[in-house]
């Protein structure tokens, strides 16, 4: 190991790493940032393009030349090893979640008493995208399995919320319910035939049925509205509603209680609400993966053959993956269609499964801590980049591709905590 961390620089070698950077900067960099569309024509802009590839070299060249000193590759062995496996904690071990999650919730609570329209809004938007990780991380995370078209669910509890507002009088309270049972039951009839394939087919027919919803709610114009999409109520409080004066003769919670007219009232009741739902998720996730359902999703993720042979039925098992996070999805289209205060199919494309997806592997398959951090990194951070508002996209696959080099297990791995052995009981 010390001859290995005291070889010699090779300048060669650092020189050829530059050249090889600087032809994939040239690659990537030429067409997205040289070419400026202008109209039906276009306008070169290869001084931009130069720039970039220079900083890429030379970041490069610098990079590979401290790669190769002693604590380059001390650094570089340490990264190599750091994403291998589930860490495996001692059984004495504390979690810092016990004084971060009170914390948290205290912040949460007093934060709408500071928080302006904005950024109330902002937070809404990740907190509905925590509950879209959690569901697909269930799906993905535990289960293994490769899901491309979960925006389909989400969708379908959005229009739940929209179409029974419009067709049966649906409030707010009796669509979040009913929409999670029929994502639920969506991703049942999907998942019972589908099951039985694997990976990349798994992957084919999940997208198909995504862009299935998609095009039904764009073309049924008579049921749906097609691209003009449904209006959705806002939701009320025991009857009370939230607008400066109430429709159909209702009461306004300002004038009942005897307050002044507040405009983001509504934003402060659906934040708090979508909280709550988001804490009753986590616990509800926290405790599913320690029972023997979370374990044989996770031992199925893991190796589907060894489980089949002792006994376990892995159409079932995962069956109730795919419906627990169908059903979570559902949730946040009820919360994104009262959030938007209207619908349409533009909403539910395929990005938004690949946004969700990026989620989860940048959060970490099956960690709930990274979830949660890289929902709000990928929903605030473009909030953030409003300047950079051209490059936003590609800023996002540089991101992702870092994770995939230096943190390929995500932002938190999954951690275990081990189990003491009982007194006469071998290790």
């Amino acid at each position: 190991m010390s001859a290995a961390l005291n070889k010699p620089i090779e300048i060669k070698k650092s020189l050829i790493d530059m050249v090889i950077a600087g032809l994939l900067a040239l690659i990537v960099f030429g067409p997205i940032v040289g070419v400026v569309l202008d109209g039906y024509s276009f306008n070169l802009q290869p001084t931009r393009v130069v720039w970039l590839v220079l900083v890429v070299m030379i970041g490069r060249f610098l990079i590979s030349l401290f790669l190769q000193t002693p604590r380059g590759q001390a650094v570089s062995h340490r990264f190599e090893s750091a994403g291998s496996g589930v860490h495996v904690l001692p059984p004495s071990h504390k979690s810092n979640l016990r004084f971060i999650i009170p914390a948290l919730i205290i912040i949460a609570i007093v934060f709408p008493v500071f928080a302006n329209k904005y950024i109330l809004t902002v937070v809404i938007l990740g907190l509905i995208y925590v509950l879209l990780g959690l569901g697909l991380n269930i799906v993905v995370g535990l289960a293994g399995l490769l899901d491309l078209g979960y925006v389909a669910f989400y969708a379908i509890g959005a229009y739940g919320l929209a179409l029974g507002y419009q067709y049966l009088g649906l409030g707010f309270w009796s669509a979040l319910p009913l929409s999670a049972i029929a994502a639920a039951l969506a991703g049942c009839i999907l998942g019972f035939p589908v099951l039985r394939m694997h990976g990349d087919y798994l992957a084919i027919v999940t997208l198909g049925f995504g862009e299935i919803i998609r095009l039904v709610l764009t073309n049924w114009v008579s049921f749906t509205g097609g691209p003009n999409g449904v209006p959705v109520p806002s939701p009320t409080f025991f009857g009370l509603e939230f607008g400066r004066r109430a429709k159909d003769g209702g009461v306004p919670i300002h004038e009942y209680f005897g307050f002044e007219y507040n405009p983001d009232l509504k934003f402060i009741f659906i934040y708090s609400v979508l909280f709550l739902v988001v804490m009753a998720v986590l616990y509800i996730k926290h405790r599913l993966t320690r029972m023997p359902v979370g374990r044989a999703w996770e031992a199925l993720r893991e190796d589907e053959i060894a489980c089949r042979s002792m006994g376990l039925n892995h159409v079932l098992v995962k069956l109730s993956a795919f419906t627990l996070g169908a059903s979570t999805a559902g949730l946040a289209g009820v919360f994104f269609a009262s959030y938007q205060g209207f619908v349409n199919p533009t909403s539910f494309t395929f990005f938004e499964s690949a946004l969700i997806l990026a989620i989860v592997v940048l959060g970490g398959m099956g960690s709930t801590v990274g979830v949660v951090i890289a929902a709000f990194v990928l929903t605030v951070a473009p909030e953030l980049l409003r300047s950079f508002a051209e490059y936003r996209v590609l800023l996002f696959g540089v991101l992702m591709v870092l994770m995939m080099i230096w943190r390929p297990r995500g932002l938190i791995r999954v951690s275990r905590t081990g189990v003491t052995p009982r007194k006469g009981v071998a290790p």
